[in-house]
């Protein structure tokens, strides 16, 4: 199978898989994959969907997580992780990279490009992580307009609004926030940075009937829940944004070292993907049998 041939692709648009997979009675599991190849891992291990971290894409970039790409930077992530597995991905779209008529912008980009949701977040720029200190946030009702844009903007894109004000305005102002975002047409609300769980269980019973989103990222803010204890809070959706990006780096940073150490990677063998697990991952064999068989066909 190789997304080369028209039969081999999804004919449902993404945006209708990602709503499926929401109607389902148990939590939606997104771990975040940084590139294809991470993306190809993922959907190996059984995951339905997946998660496009802005903070990994743009550390795999070797940039910090502060709002200085560009959406067309963006669409290129989306494109391989799409190609490669198929699978609907929410997208991280931070502030929306401007005004209404940018976020309208960025919702048709990155539906064309193969998402399946994006979340939008009410932070100005330049933004930060969700777990850091100082965030500086926009007006409520600014952020709704640009809500009410991606709605109008989309075809079948989920769109997630997400609020960072626990921080500076506790969890009413989270709560009164959420509510404002969903009258203007989010689908789904994400309260970042919550850090106990009775602050999920007051979002939870505040919004009746909401499709709610939670961050499980290590080092944050976040008490450590796993995914059956986020459904048991009522939650919808759990992402795992910069986790295969960590386990990824640490690797890489251990194998550049083992090399300059030893002057050969040889100690790292053991730890490292093999040529034939790798051709295995990226349908090498198939690639090569579609080619052969192409040739065969206009063979003379």
């Amino acid at each position: 199978m190789t997304y080369l041939v028209a039969t081999d692709l999804p004919h449902t648009p993404a945006g209708q898989r990602f709503r499926a997979l929401l109607d389902r009675p148990e939590i939606l599991r997104l771990p975040g994959a940084h590139n294809g190849q991470a993306a190809l891992q993922a959907k190996a291990a059984g995951f339905d969907a997946l998660y496009l971290s802005g903070a990994a894409m743009t550390a795999s970039m070797g940039l910090p997580d502060l709002g200085i790409i560009t959406v067309d930077e963006v669409a290129f992530f989306i494109r391989q992780i799409a190609r490669a597995t198929g699978l609907p991905l929410l997208v991280d779209g931070d502030t929306g990279y401007g005004e209404a008529l940018n976020v309208m912008h960025m919702v048709r980009v990155f539906e064309e490009a193969g998402a399946g949701a994006v979340h939008l977040e009410d932070q100005l720029l330049p933004k930060k992580c969700g777990h850091l200190n100082d965030k500086k946030l926009a007006g409520a009702h600014d952020m709704a307009a640009k809500v009410a844009a991606a709605a109008r903007a989309r075809r079948d894109l989920v769109i997630i609004a997400r609020t960072d004000a626990a921080a500076s305005e506790g969890i009413e102002g989270t709560i009164a926030r959420a509510k404002l975002y969903v009258a203007a047409g989010a689908d789904a609300i994400f309260p970042e940075a919550l850090t106990s769980v009775e602050m999920f269980r007051q979002v939870r019973a505040a919004l009746p009937g909401v499709r709610l989103l939670a961050n499980m990222t290590e080092f944050g803010r976040t008490p450590a829940l796993t995914a059956q204890e986020f459904q048991d809070l009522g939650y919808d959706m759990v992402i795992w944004p910069v986790s295969s990006l960590r386990v990824a780096n640490k690797a890489q940073a251990r194998l550049y070292q083992t090399i300059a150490r030893d002057g050969t990677p040889a100690a790292m063998i053991p730890d490292m993907q093999t040529r034939a697990e790798l051709y295995d991952l990226i349908g090498l064999n198939a690639f090569e049998a579609l080619d052969t068989s192409i040739a065969l066909s206009v063979a003379p």
